[in-house]
């Protein structure tokens, strides 16, 4: 939006809505602080102080990754309940306004949703507060629940407010790098969290000091907010980094958002690093991102996370293949001592439940049996 239309916009409104043109007819709605209070504002708007929402913008609009948007639910469907910033989960009700942003997903045992076209009636499609359209789901999901955009929101510039503005930012220079531990597996409840959570949970029973991020994903506080419970002393994830999901970025955006996390995670000079990796090997962005130099070179010892012996097989040989060094299998197959059984007659490598995979970090980084660990920042030309 041009200075002119701003000046426009700052003089004229007096009444409660108005018309701009711009090349195309769109309507402002002067937003009042009571009814952005009033509004249940989801986890991933956390970061933004809202009282810098002024407007709203409606018309002929196309929205963005990260847009800000007022909605009203009119349906209720899978999502009963939305997750507030705080981790309450506030339940929903026919006519609530709440506050989300625009963002798709990639969840093979939930939903698979775009970014609309235009501010149509969409869905809420996780619930951590992404507005999307859904264009597949599990069979046992029930329907996305339909919610209605009333406007994206706007500064007193009358810009969009997207999550990006708030972002955190890489570091320049040389870091030193602590230990750092990643979390992949073969799928969506796979056990990465729950072995993450483990991991951090012992670290700390060992004195500690442990940082951890969730680096892709869909955004929402139920896997940060694991690891905070399991005593992490800073948790961060990609949200925190700008971005609503991780389905359907660039390589450079993957990469850039890595090195973002990794370098806020470092200055707080942790003991450890434990990462989280979302969805199976064969998701486009873990993929992308198990395949990159930053990662391959971040990384020091990697666990994977299976539910079956076939799984845990076939994900620690794709893994060497790519040169990297599984110090274990944890997760779900802990559940099933017979799944276990046959995994541990066809690995060379331990089996363990997540507290034992912590011992076996700590003797590691008691042992100082890990790479270099100095990350020369200035290499990787991300943005």
């Amino acid at each position: 939006m041009s200075n002119s239309t701003v000046s426009t916009i700052n003089k004229e409104i007096i009444e409660k809505k108005i018309v701009i043109d711009t090349g195309k007819s769109r309507l402002v709605e002067l937003l009042k602080i009571s009814r952005v209070k009033k509004a249940k504002a989801a986890y991933n708007v956390r970061n933004i102080p809202l009282d810098v929402a002024r407007y709203l913008l409606k018309g002929a609009l196309q929205p963005e990754n990260g847009d800000l948007v007022l909605a009203k639910v009119s349906k209720i469907g899978q999502h009963q309940r939305l997750e507030l910033g705080s981790g309450r989960r506030a339940g929903l009700h026919v006519g609530d306004e709440i506050i989300v942003c625009y963002g798709a997903r990639y969840a093979p045992d939930q939903f698979e949703a775009v970014v609309p076209d235009s501010l149509e009636a969409c869905h809420l499609v996780a619930a951590g507060g992404i507005a999307a359209k859904s264009i597949n789901r599990h069979s046992r999901m029930k329907p996305a629940t339909e919610i209605l955009p009333l406007g994206l929101l706007a500064d007193e510039w009358g810009e969009r407010i997207n999550i990006s503005a708030w972002a955190i930012k890489p570091a320049s220079g040389k870091l030193q790098r602590p230990l750092t531990v990643a979390v992949a597996g073969t799928s969506m409840n796979a056990g990465k969290t729950t072995t993450a959570a483990g991991v951090i949970h012992t670290l700390k029973s060992y004195g500690l000091n442990v940082a951890a991020a969730k680096v892709t994903g869909t955004g929402a506080g139920g896997d940060r907010w694991k690891m905070v419970d399991a005593g992490a002393d800073k948790v961060l994830d990609f949200t925190d980094a700008g971005l609503s999901s991780t389905f359907g970025i660039t390589q450079k955006q993957l990469e850039f958002t890595f090195r973002c996390l990794m370098d806020n995670l470092s200055v707080t000079q942790p003991d450890v690093i434990v990462l989280e990796v979302a969805d199976g090997l064969y998701q486009r962005e873990t993929a992308a991102l198990l395949g990159s130099d930053i990662f391959k070179t971040s990384v020091d010892e990697l666990i994977f996370a299976a539910g079956e012996a076939l799984g845990a097989k076939k994900g620690v040989s794709i893994l060497r293949r790519q040169g990297f060094a599984v110090c274990a299998v944890s997760g779900a197959i802990n559940a099933s001592p017979l799944a276990k059984r046959e995994a541990e007659n066809v690995l060379d490598l331990p089996l363990l439940q997540p507290k034992e995979v912590g011992e076996l970090i700590h003797d590691l980084f008691q042992t100082g049996q890990q790479q270099d660990r100095y990350a020369n920042i200035d290499r990787y030309q991300c943005s």
